[in-house]
């Protein structure tokens, strides 16, 4: 029943978001001007990222990039992942981003995966849940949405810069 739902309302999001989406004129490559120490920005869509890329390769080139965080706050309502998650990332119908609980890990590659293949895929993957926070459904695969790693990363980055957790559990 919970993924009935949660497939329901992600495919309502999706459709209703893809005009946002088509209206959204796509960031130009230099000011897309990731860090030395993340991982390389390809264009392609998160899941043939996943598909290619070792478990735990994945590092965030935009990591700490304000300007990065603040497109990727849009990014997020672009997508939709404000319907589940909140506008501000604190929860709704689905577990809150911002307040240190990171079901699966908080490191970057874990949480590219998890975005991009949604919790059971992961799961099948050999991830496991590390604990439990108060809402528990289903994350959905927002792979096939979002359209580059480019943008799942400036998502993720907007994640980091709106983190009030803990500061020690930041990255874990």
């Amino acid at each position: 029943m919970m993924r009935r739902l949660a497939a329901a309302v992600a495919l309502t999001l999706a459709l209703s978001g893809a005009a946002w989406l088509l209206a959204v004129p796509s960031s130009a490559a230099a000011a897309d001007s990731p860090s030395v120490k993340g991982s390389p920005i390809t264009g392609k869509p998160p899941l043939q990222v996943v598909a290619t890329a070792p478990k735990g390769s994945l590092h965030n080139p935009y990591a700490g990039n304000a300007a990065m965080a603040a497109a990727g706050h849009k990014l997020f309502f672009n997508y939709g992942c404000n319907g589940c998650h909140g506008g501000n990332g604190g929860g709704g119908m689905c577990p809150p981003l911002i307040n240190g609980v990171w079901i699966y890990g908080g490191d970057d590659d874990t949480l590219f995966r998890l975005i991009s293949l949604g919790s059971d895929k992961l799961q099948a993957a050999g991830y496991y849940r590390q604990t439990i926070e108060n809402v528990v459904a289903p994350m959905p695969s927002m792979g096939p949405l979002i359209k580059s790693d480019s943008d799942l990363w400036k998502i993720i980055t907007w994640i980091r810069s709106a983190y009030d957790g803990p500061p020690g559990h930041k990255y874990k």
